[in-house]
């Protein structure tokens, strides 16, 4: 059969892609599309600018950039990883000197007239880096895992004291799903937050504190060696962890503890740190079961719901597409961590593999904690939607990550042609 020069043009177009997934292309695709025509919804009484257009536009400038990472072997990424590393926590650094303030933190970035936000950028950097370091040494033994470990910590505080609580949160969910994957022992996963969760449980209830604490002990001794050592120290650490809540709380800035407290109970500064949960709640029931319609929302045109077209934009859909809309972008992010998964575990080698779940581990978080801080289940931290919040900088970042996990499902086999 004889190829007609037509032919032979599609075929050479298509020569690098062979192995995409193009579901997990569609589907995010999909989520930024709907986006814009939510953020287009939201604009037409409450928000100056065109942010709708911009939101598919720059769509179209991520997947573009995705679709050119899929087709570049994932594997080059090991002989860049701490150079992405390091520039971005220079970026990092940067940030303290020349950044600029906005939504209480110092976060961004001004570049020719753009606001770049290098802690989304970050999130990739963790991903590449510490994929590459459990590539060569696995979490299956202490010296794995506290390797790891010790490359987090430098962007982590440069972007705890920005002060960006959500995108550090999410720095925390990457690694948890990494360390798991690449085979460490559930019990560490439980005592590297135990601190954490001894923190807040002293705030709340001081028994649970005590009972915790001991409870890490008992791990400690049935997980770790030296036994007797491992359990008077993991038992000293969380006793030591709640005493510190309070200077922990003093770290952070008031709206950040209202955020933390307030989604538990918004009612107690109703015009305050709960307005924006006690709006939420209002415009997602207001939606019902098929929504207001497009255009038609009361809390969403009427802008009862700040930042609805970046952290809150699921109120919007909920109010305007309603229950069934809501459910439609709920499965689709289902869709998208299965086929995560199903690239993870295909990939051909661990490095690949673990690429994937990074970024799985990245997209679950930010979706989970910022559908649940609409409806009244998780604290507000300030985490966008994944594809469907307009932010240039976490829509890029999305993108290339998309990139990167097409680029292992396109070399899952050696191929017969080069890049």
């Amino acid at each position: 059969m004889f190829l007609t020069d037509a032919q032979k043009q599609w075929r050479s177009l298509a020569v690098g892609w062979q192995g995409i997934d193009w579901v997990l292309v569609a589907l995010p695709v999909a989520l930024t599309a709907f986006g814009a025509v939510v953020i287009h919804s939201i604009q037409r009484n409450t928000v100056d600018g065109n942010y709708g257009l911009n939101h598919g536009v720059l769509g179209l400038i991520g997947l573009s950039i995705a679709l050119w990472v899929s087709r570049s072997r994932y594997e080059h990424l090991l002989n860049w990883q701490w150079i992405i590393y390091g520039i971005v926590n220079l970026l990092l650094v940067a940030v303290m000197f020349i950044g600029t303030v906005g939504g209480g933190a110092q976060s961004w970035i001004a570049l020719g007239g753009f606001y770049v936000q290098p802690s989304e950028f970050a999130k990739l950097s963790i991903i590449i880096t510490l994929a590459a370091m459990l590539s060569r040494r696995d979490a299956s033994t202490l010296w794995g895992v506290g390797s790891a470990i010790a490359v987090i910590v430098l962007p982590w505080v440069l972007v705890f004291v920005q002060p960006d609580l959500g995108t550090s949160l999410v720095f925390g969910a990457i690694t948890l799903g990494m360390l798991y994957w690449a085979n460490c022992n559930p019990g560490w996963l439980v005592l590297f937050v135990s601190p954490l969760v001894a923190a807040i449980m002293f705030h709340l209830v001081l028994p649970g504190w005590l009972v915790w604490s001991l409870a890490m002990g008992l791990t400690a001794w049935f997980t770790l060696p030296w036994r007797w050592f491992s359990t008077v120290v993991a038992t000293a650490v969380n006793l030591i962890a709640g005493k510190l809540g309070d200077v922990l709380w003093g770290l952070l800035q008031d709206y950040q503890k209202d955020r933390l407290v307030l989604f538990l109970d918004p009612h107690k500064d109703p015009l305050g740190g709960g307005y924006h949960l006690i709006q939420s709640r209002i415009a997602i029931g207001a939606g019902k079961l098929w929504g207001q319609g497009l255009g038609n929302g009361t809390q969403t045109q009427l802008n009862f719901i700040p930042e609805q077209h970046t952290d809150f934009i699921f109120s919007a859909v909920g109010e305007e597409w309603g229950f069934v809309g809501s459910m439609v972008v709920i499965l689709t992010y289902w869709l998208v961590c299965y086929r995560l998964v199903i690239i993870a575990q295909n990939a051909k080698d661990d490095f690949g593999s673990l690429l994937a779940i990074g970024v799985l581990s990245m997209i679950t978080f930010q979706v989970v904690v910022n559908i649940g801080m609409t409806i009244g289940l998780a604290p507000i931290t300030g985490i966008p939607l994944p594809w469907l919040s307009y932010g240039r900088s976490a829509l890029l970042t999305n993108f290339i990550a998309l990139g990167m996990v097409e680029s292992v499902a396109n070399f899952r086999h050696r191929l017969k042609f080069t890049d």
